[in-house]
């Protein structure tokens, strides 16, 4: 099956938000497929890398939908809620959820940015965005294609994690 892009326009998503759904869609069916049948003894070792240990399959899988989370909601306008705090600070703590739970939250979490991008007008894409407790200037745009493209950084090191892992 082709990629994502290459099957056409999504339904509903503005055309300039169409390579930000694109990008999204293709992340979660890479990581659905990478991690399908993936141990979750595995799932918080940090193995060594050219240069020391790399993070775990846990924190990415954590990372990828707290990242979607945070950005998407400063490209709404909005503060982040202290349970988003809470979850950025726990992220890279190991847990006992399995892996498939991380991935299903993960692909919830592109459910709902999937929602905003279809709800996004594209006369805001300009529109001025401060990020974190700095204000740190940005737009809709920005932070969407930011979201995005962290994403898909992310789903390379999860991968390359992922086979660096003995017995996997």
């Amino acid at each position: 099956m082709p990629e994502v892009w290459m099957r056409g326009p999504l339904p509903d998503v503005p055309p300039l938000l169409q390579p930000v759904a694109h990008a999204l869609l293709q992340a979660r069916e890479e990581i659905t497929e990478l991690m399908t049948g993936f141990p979750d003894e595995l799932s918080w070792v940090r193995p060594r890398g050219r240069g020391g240990e790399v993070a775990s399959v846990g924190f990415h899988l954590q990372h990828l939908t707290g990242v979607l989370d945070r950005t998407f909601t400063y490209a709404r306008a909005e503060a982040l809620s202290p349970a988003q705090l809470d979850a950025l600070t726990a992220e890279g703590t190991p847990t006992d959820i399995p892996v498939a739970a991380l991935v299903e939250r993960f692909s919830q979490q592109v459910d709902r940015a999937m929602q905003q991008l279809k709800s996004t007008d594209e006369t805001t894409l300009t529109d001025w965005r401060g990020v974190g407790r700095q204000q740190l200037p940005s737009t809709v745009l920005g932070l969407l294609v930011h979201a995005a493209e962290h994403t898909m950084r992310h789903v390379g090191q999860l991968s390359v994690t992922a086979r660096l892992l003995p017995d996997n």
